[in-house]
């Protein structure tokens, strides 16, 4: 029987972004961390065109540039130097520079496959076990941690399990941890897209009656698209072929980039609003997907998790006590509780308003936009929130 400090159990992105966090000061206090992970990485990375990517906030480089890995993952991060937000058919338009703001960036685009690579490489094997390839089947509490079951039925001991095993845990759901679903009746289709002209940095934000659109930039001017229709649209647009794809696109999108020359594999999935009723047990912690799942299209999702995951770990290495202790975990709790709901709120807010088909909505949003670009203010405070800087400085 193996018997660990911390049992991570999911080493995707937010995992091994804890994983990091925790190791240096894990390291100087003697803990044992395993990381639980049932896909391998790969030994080198190779590129794809079709790679899924994440938007990282200012705030997520920060993050990073903490945990002394941003030098690494800069080398495949794609600066967005201006976010262009529209609504079609419309005149209200605004804005968002880097520059304005007075970042380098106001975010980065970066291959999920690179950054998960950078991650692990990151990692300091003499502190972080892995067990890779292996899944854990069942968790069973005990009176000074729990107990994980691996599919190889090998057990591990824990003072404190942490489930970052994504939005459809089933451990979750074993140990009985309720979560509140709010459908968006949309489904997201997602694509990489070579368009004619260079992107120059730019990120484009675009609300159409039929649910809105974005397209970020990625190296190779590339950009990745996430298009936002009815289940029944995106099954449609799924089954067009590539040249017709690309004309509807460009209807929706205009020709802000010049003709669009390419596409790769589309992929879709349903959307919803998901919070887990808890956080935070003795001796657990739900974190990302597990925790809240949002909408893809104001890009707050993987950075609020990974501020989840700094706090956590921030929580834990200043704590006297153990890991699992209940204490500690509510004090991560309540320092987070905060950011959650204001960045929970401001993607549901910002999906509701203009996904909305209402004329009178359609009309106070084409306002809202004008208004943004019209009052600094304003701008600011919604440029923050788009940096991952909305409810903290110290991200």
């Amino acid at each position: 029987m193996s018997r660990f400090d911390l049992a991570i159990v999911g080493g995707g992105l937010v995992g091994a972004s804890l994983a990091m966090a925790l190791q240096s000061g894990a390291k100087a206090r003697g803990w044992k961390i395993v990381l639980i992970e049932p896909f391998a990485p790969g030994d080198a990375w190779q590129p794809s065109y079709d790679a899924r990517s994440s938007a990282l906030s200012f705030g997520a480089r920060q993050i990073y540039e903490r945990l002394g890995l941003w030098q690494q993952v800069a080398r495949r991060a794609e600066p967005i130097l201006q976010i262009h937000v529209s609504d079609q058919g419309r005149f209200g338009a605004t804005r968002l520079s880097s520059m304005q703001e007075g970042v380098p960036a106001l975010g980065y685009v970066v291959e999920n496959a690179w950054l998960g690579q950078c991650l692990w490489q990151g990692l300091d094997r003499d502190v972080i076990s892995w067990r890779v390839p292996a899944e854990v089947k069942a968790m069973e509490a005990l009176s000074n941690g729990y107990r994980l079951t691996l599919s190889d039925e090998s057990e591990i001991d824990c003072n404190l399990a942490v489930l970052a095993d994504g939005g459809r845990s089933s451990l979750r759901e074993q140990l009985g941890i309720g979560v509140r679903t709010v459908p968006y009746d949309q489904c997201a289709l997602i694509a990489n897209i070579t368009p004619g002209e260079a992107h120059g940095g730019q990120a484009f934000e675009r609300f159409t009656d039929n649910g809105p659109m974005a397209l970020l930039p990625l190296p190779e001017n590339r950009c990745a698209l996430v298009w936002t229709r009815t289940g029944e649209d995106v099954k449609r647009l799924m089954a067009l072929d590539d040249r017709s794809f690309l004309a509807e696109l460009q209807s929706v999108f205009g020709y802000r980039l010049g003709a669009l020359q390419q596409v790769g594999a589309r992929h879709s999935y349903p959307l919803a609003l998901i919070e887990a009723e808890e956080q935070v047990r003795s001796n657990l912690v739900v974190l990302g997907n597990a925790a809240h799942s949002l909408h893809p299209i104001a890009g707050q999702g993987f950075n609020l998790s990974l501020r989840d995951a700094a706090a956590l770990a921030h929580a834990l290495l200043t704590s006297h006590a153990s890991p699992g202790d209940l204490a500690t975990l509510q004090t991560y709790r309540d320092r987070q509780y905060r950011d959650q709901k204001v960045t929970v709120g401001f993607s549901d807010q910002v999906t509701r308003l203009f996904g909305s088909r209402e004329p009178m909505i359609a009309a106070g949003r084409n306002l809202g936009l004008l208004g943004l670009d019209l009052l600094p203010s304003a701008k600011s405070w919604f440029a923050r929130q788009a940096m991952g800087l909305g409810t903290r400085t110290d991200v």
